[in-house]
């Protein structure tokens, strides 16, 4: 057992290599997120974090905030920064008396931190939220077995165009990623980015894309379900596969190569790249 911080919507776990972070249970709260509640918990080792924070919150209240590493959390990478602030599963806020309890759970979690926290994680290192198996969007309901993902298209929903080319079913060799658009607001959906097919601007006239809208591909569903699908794509190519023996060309090249094929986010790449060209002079 370690440091345990109870506060609005969730307990916080800290042990020498983790942080388990217990979503709403025990909470007497009707406001919590949804998303919160389909979550449950997770554990999130140290190596995923690249900082923690303690801030001054809204009528005396204090936040304590872990930051994840880039590309340790398969979640936050679906998410892309769109998560408003009151649903970011990373925070925790407490009542003020407790800061000197957050400023020491903060301090005891960052003197755990490795040297290389700072930068982007290589692979997925926090476990995928088990994701719903079928997700019901605006206009088609969209269903993931672990090797491919499938749309069903909806009568009413969808346009002709989606309706005319009939159901699609896409394996994961066929996907580099995955791009999630809140349903919070304007152009919500969920699309596959195809490896080697353009996408059409347009979601509703995409074969390879959800489109939301009230009621269908809510956040707390449909997030979880993009992730999961990330990391399943991931998974197939880890990108600590990028070779550490090769002369510095070939592993820049190969670097390339990973990042056009959707393997490695910008950051990722473009941190990989930097100390793969240090490295090599």
């Amino acid at each position: 057992m370690g440091d345990v911080l109870a506060g609005n919507h969730a307990v916080w776990e800290f042990d020498s290599d983790s942080v388990l972070i217990r979503f709403a249970r025990g909470m007497r709260t009707p406001r919590t997120p949804r998303l919160f509640h389909a979550l449950g918990s997770r554990r999130i080792p140290v190596e995923a974090v690249s900082g923690v924070t303690v801030t001054a919150g809204k009528r005396d209240t204090v936040v304590l905030r872990a930051h994840p590493r880039p590309g340790a959390d398969p979640l936050m990478e679906a998410a892309a920064g769109q998560l408003k602030e009151s649903c970011d599963p990373y925070r925790l806020v407490l009542p003020g008396e407790r800061a000197p309890c957050a400023a020491a759970f903060a301090e005891a979690l960052r003197l755990r931190l490795g040297p290389d926290a700072a930068e982007p994680a290589d692979r997925f290192l926090v476990d995928v939220p088990g994701p719903p198996r079928h997700l019901k969007a605006y206009d088609a309901r969209v269903g993931f077995d672990g090797s491919a993902v499938a749309f069903r298209w909806s009568r009413t929903g969808a346009t002709s165009t989606k309706w005319k080319a009939g159901d699609q079913r896409y394996p994961l060799s066929a996907l580099t990623g995955v791009e999630w658009r809140s349903p919070d607001g304007p152009g919500g959906h969920l699309r596959l980015l195809l490896r080697d097919a353009a996408a059409d601007p347009r979601p509703d006239h995409d074969l390879a894309a959800a489109v939301f809208g009230m009621g269908y591909g809510a956040a707390h569903e449909s997030l979880p379900f993009a992730a999961a699908v990330l990391a399943a794509v991931r998974g197939r190519a880890a990108v600590s596969a990028v070779p550490g023996a090769r002369p510095g060309d070939d592993r820049l090249r190969h670097l390339s190569e990973l990042h056009t094929a959707g393997l490695l986010t910008d950051a990722e790449y473009t941190a990989l790249r930097d100390r793969f060209t240090a490295d090599s002079r």
